[in-house]
This record gives C-alpha cells, structure tokens and sequence, in this order.
C-alpha cells in the first residue's frame, strides 16, 4: 500500500477536489501543498494534527526530505498539485527521487485549469466542423521547449490552442500564433484563476488579445486559449451522437 499521494487539487475551488482527493487529504498525517496555486481551503479537511507545509519557498530536496522522513516515521503524506498532475505538475522529478528509494506512492488525478476555463467560457474544446484537436502547450521561457514544438509551428494546425504558464509573455504568445498562420481576427480568450472567486474573463479576437491582457495587470496564473470553438454559434454542425438516424450499440433505432 502506498504511503505517499501526489494529488491534483483541482484548479482552485475546494468544491472541484475529488472525492478521492479530499478522502486522501483527510487521512493524511503530513500535507504538503502548493500554497501560490493551490487554494489553502483545500486543505480545510485535514485532520486534527496533521503536519500541512507550504512547499511554494522549499527546494526539490526539502520536499523530498520532508517525504522520506515522513515515510520513514510510517506517516502517510498527501503531496497537493495543482489542477491535474499530469500537466505541468513538476512530480516527475519528485517521483524519481522516491523511486531511487523504492518508496511506494499514488498518483491521483484532479481537475485541469483548462477544463475549470471552458467551464467558465461556457464552450466546448471540441467543437464538430471547427475543432476536433486541443494542443495543450507553453511559451518557451525558463524551461526550454523542443524547437519542433514551438508555438509558431503547432500554430499551423488552427486547432484549439491552450497556452500554459504564458501570460507574462503574452506579446511573445500572439505573435507567434499570428506568424505561424492563425488569422489576426481568431477568437481569443484569457482565464485568470479559472474557477476561484476573483476569476477574470477576457476575450478579444487575437491582434487585440496582449493589449487588453496587459491593461489588466494579468501576468500569472492565467490560461490562454485561441481557436474557433470560441465562436462556435451558429457555426458548428449538431453532434451525430444524439442524432435519431446515429444507431450504436446503445441505440439500435
């Protein structure tokens, strides 16, 4: 059984943990949480004597230190990511550690910022006869990105584009996406803290989007996505699935 729980927290409102997540973060003897993305409510549960460390200020080693040594004392620890570990989680790094010391551990997913965005921009990412593929990506800033994932190639496609960790570059972000072929007048849209209470929207067509961005001060915890699902009124064709003609194995006629 696994002592160790890398846990999507979800995208920011507690009401979007999992059941299992909160279940874990309940049980949990050491809590440790990504307090600059990670809503504290989340951790609101915890049981009585729980350890719950910030982990925003600690280096890979002291997160990994802080795990065995809980391991080591028989503790269980609930390792809080936010939204979804899968993406742009940073646990790859965590678990070769645990790995290295053959310490058993759980992923367990949550909900992604992307999914509490189109929530928010009442759309669906993929929309029959406008977008049936999401590229899911990032600016190059710090962390380098493969040259044959730029920005400006994946922009090619004109599929539904989210855009990660970008909006301190979001000048850098239209341009390529302008340059690599989507037209300057493609639905555009910013999500700052998709999900939680000071929630801001914006949409613009996208030669319009890094001027309005930049005039709100958004330079974090932000999501960008472009595409024509963004503008799919009137424009999409009805789905087959529910059509009374569709026959599956569900619905035979």
């Amino acid at each position: 059984m696994a002592q160790v729980y890398f846990i999507g927290a979800g995208p920011g409102d507690p009401e979007l943990l999992t059941v299992r997540g909160r279940r874990l973060i309940e049980q949990a003897d050491v809590i440790i949480y990504a307090d600059s993305l990670v809503n504290p409510e989340v951790c609101a549960c915890a049981k009585e004597g729980a350890e719950v460390y910030r982990s925003s200020s600690l280096s890979l080693e002291q997160i990994s230190g802080l795990i065995i040594e809980a391991v080591k004392q028989g503790k269980v620890v609930a390792r809080l990511q936010s939204g979804d570990p899968g993406l742009y989680g940073a646990i790859q790094e965590q678990m070769a550690v645990l790995d290295e010391k053959g310490i058993e551990y759980q992923v367990v997913p949550g909900v992604s910022s992307l999914f509490a965005a189109a929530a928010s921009l009442k759309t669906e990412l993929t929309v029959p006869r406008l977008s049936q593929t999401v590229v899911i990506t990032r600016m190059e800033g710090r962390t380098p990105v493969p040259s044959s994932e730029s920005l400006r190639s994946l922009a090619a496609h004109r599929s539904t584009m989210a855009v990660f960790l970008s909006a301190s570059l979001i000048e850098e972000v239209v341009a390529e996406l302008l340059e690599g072929g989507y037209p300057p007048e493609t639905p555009a849209a910013v999500v700052y803290r998709a999900s939680w209470e000071d929630e801001m929207v914006v949409r613009a067509g996208l030669k319009d989007l890094a001027q309005r961005v930049k005039a709100l001060g958004i330079k974090r915890q932000a999501l960008i996505l472009v595409g024509d699902f963004l503008d799919s009124k009137g424009k999409s064709a009805p789905s087959r699935l529910y059509d009374r003609g569709f026959k599956h194995e569900f619905r035979s006629s």
